[in-house]
């Protein structure tokens, strides 16, 4: 486990973007954390650093999935919160891109049991102006 404490916005940013430039697919990363802890603004940070800083990165909240082509991978950001059943991972294409792309997961808990082995698992929370952030 390693643990980064950041200090503010700008610090959880350059913590974000240098964890990105570490990804390759296939990747999967978990996002855990209460609601509004960060875990949509670390992926689009993420996502950013991977596809270019112009990048328009919306929450998956309501669409589940949202997909990206960066320089060298295929990203898909996932938000699972309103999945109510894991039947709908398969419909939804987890499998798919877990196997494939660098998969960012906010809400992972519903797919615990698709998730593979080497999953990274990123546990987010307040700390102070900043966030602690754990790497499992």
């Amino acid at each position: 486990m390693q643990t980064f404490i950041t200090k503010d916005l700008n610090d959880t940013h350059n913590w974000a973007q240098k964890f990105a430039e570490t990804l390759h697919a296939p990747m999967t990363i978990a996002l855990h954390g209460d609601l509004g802890v960060g875990k949509s603004e670390i992926a689009r940070v993420i996502i950013q650093t991977l596809c270019g800083a112009d990048t328009v990165v919306p929450s998956p909240t309501f669409t589940i999935v949202q997909s990206y082509v960066g320089a060298h991978d295929k990203i898909s950001h996932f938000d699972l919160y309103r999945i109510a059943d894991v039947a709908e991972l398969v419909e939804i294409g987890l499998q798919h891109a877990i196997q494939n792309d660098i998969t960012l997961i906010e809400w992972p808990d519903i797919a615990r049991d698709m998730l593979p082995e080497n999953t990274v698992h990123i546990y987010i929370s307040e700390y102070a102006d900043g966030r602690k952030i754990e790497i499992h």
